[in-house]
């Protein structure tokens, strides 16, 4: 069944987050009233309506940021911290609530949203702690003549665009630095996935956050309202996680202003599987890598590499997981798989699916819609992937695991490595040798040696080639808000 009985507080959940835009502290309508629809993707229904802005809404939101940076860029570091902390605090408080919220707008089951709810405040509290260690230096300079003071400081009021995969996880990952750098901010979340955002923003209220720090847009349309402010020069920085083609788009609309910008974008993850690699921890890995969030993640992995020698063994153990896996709406505590986010990524996933098997890829499991209402696909294991499957070079963003034999080390390395993407790589080895070998002739920013989860708000997030610029999270994470400024001391 794709559905299940409703959720006790499903309308009080929805009824209690915002509808409105955030700007200046205050909640408004958008320009005429605007609204557009939230849908919730297990069942097609309608679950509210959100404020439409208009590009001068966004520019309006832009201008309360401006106005907040100064005095905002004073505020002491540890009462920064402070602000994320308390908010932290609260996250976690409410976990319950925020996570069906999640489940409703975006699909996930309610484990895994409880799952992002926490890994979403852990990106507060981890910047909370970060905001006081903002250091600079002092030196001598090699002449001796005089002193090198460097210090750093905001680089000024930020863009910060989220996916709907993770709407409330990609908020505080961004959301985090910029407060603990002293950044002011407009925030666009996705318009599938709203309501998490706006939750997220009340609750930075509620934890003392001054007004005009930060200020949230919702829209139908992107492009629409994010373009006027890229090019405005009043706007300093750009960060934005989602496709590569839109992400190219926006560094061309960020040279005019030579915006500081960062892009997490499209992944296309090799899993490689290495004939000496335990095969029970190599299927739950998988399963990991590829199941996590219905498969709609950018770190999913996305071809699947395995030593022909076990690759019968592999596809079968994975099989079967795969097919146990219970389908439905993610209300339902045992529910393990939820839909798709709209139409559309059905769409696409389907006919990747039916391209790979048309060019002779077999199906082991799955293959094909769930029936009922909602956005379901079934899980699904393919062998015999050709390389010129759409899948080999397209994001699946979907429950569906492509799978391709190699016989050597060598080979392995360079159908990994055969792709525009670098974001993240997986392998499962038991050879310490084989798998820094690997490790370090992976063209990706992000391995998962044996592990099939790399995202930690602990550790640099992010990838190279066409999957971006820049890190999110761990030590790294706030240098994307900060400007160095050097100052050269003489008379001494």
């Amino acid at each position: 069944m794709t559905t299940t009985p409703t959720h006790p507080r499903e309308a009080t959940v929805v009824e209690a987050a915002p509808k409105q835009l955030l700007i200046a502290g205050k909640w408004r309508d958008a320009t005429g009233e605007r609204t557009f629809a939230v849908e919730d993707p297990a069942t097609g229904a309608t679950l509210c309506h959100v404020a439409d802005a208009s590009p001068d809404d966004a520019l309006a939101a832009l201008g309360a940021a401006h106005d907040a940076q100064a005095d905002w860029a004073t505020h002491p570091p540890r009462e920064r911290g402070e602000i994320l902390r308390r908010a932290y605090e609260i996250i976690i408080e409410r976990r319950e609530d925020l996570a069906l919220l999640m489940t409703l707008e975006m699909g996930k089951p309610l484990p895994e949203a409880r799952g992002e709810i926490t890994y979403a405040a852990e990106f507060f509290r981890w910047f909370a702690e970060e905001a006081v260690r903002i250091s600079g230096d002092y030196a001598v300079a090699p002449n001796g003549s005089g002193r090198f003071l460097v210090t750093r400081q905001p680089v000024g009021p930020a863009l910060l665009i989220t996916p709907w995969n993770f709407p409330m996880a990609m908020g505080t990952r961004k959301i985090g630095p910029a407060i603990a750098a002293g950044c002011t901010s407009v925030i666009k979340p996705a318009q599938q996935t709203p309501l998490s955002m706006l939750a997220l923003a009340e609750i930075l209220r509620e934890a003392g956050l001054p007004d005009g720090v930060l200020n949230v847009v919702t829209s139908s349309h992107a492009g629409g309202v994010m373009e006027p402010m890229i090019r405005d020069p009043r706007a300093r920085k750009l960060s934005f996680t989602g496709s590569t083609a839109i992400g190219r788009k926006l560094i061309e609309q960020s040279a005019e202003q030579v915006l500081k910008v960062s892009l997490e974008l499209g992944g296309n993850a090799p899993f490689l599987v290495f004939d000496d690699a335990d095969l029970d921890a190599a299927v739950d890995g998988a399963m990991q890598a590829k199941m996590r969030n219905i498969g709609e993640a950018c770190t999913a992995a996305n071809r699947f590499y395995v030593h022909a020698d076990i690759a019968q063994a592999f596809s079968d153990k994975l099989a079967e997981r795969m097919s146990a896996l219970t389908i439905g709406r993610g209300v339902s505590e045992d529910i393990q798989v939820g839909p798709l986010i709209d139409e559309k990524q059905l769409s696409k996933v389907t006919d990747l699916v039916s391209d790979a098997v048309a060019q002779g890829a077999q199906v082991v499991t799955g293959g094909d819609r769930h029936g009922g209402d909602g956005y379901f696909y079934t899980p699904t294991v393919l062998t015999g992937v050709p390389e010129g499957a759409r899948m080999a070079s397209e994001e699946i963003f979907g429950p569906v695991a492509p799978i391709t034999t190699f016989t050597d080390e060598r080979e392995a390395i360079a159908k990994a490595n055969n792709t525009e993407y670098g974001l993240v790589s997986y392998l499962y080895t038991q050879n310490l040798q084989r798998g820094l070998r690997v490790t370090e002739a992976l063209d990706t920013g992000m391995v998962g040696l044996n592990q099939g989860i790399v995202s930690n708000p602990a550790a640099p997030f992010g990838g190279v080639k066409a999957s971006g610029l820049g890190r999110e999270g761990g030590k790294v994470g706030i240098d994307e808000f900060l400007e160095t400024k050097y100052v050269s001391i003489g008379g001494l």
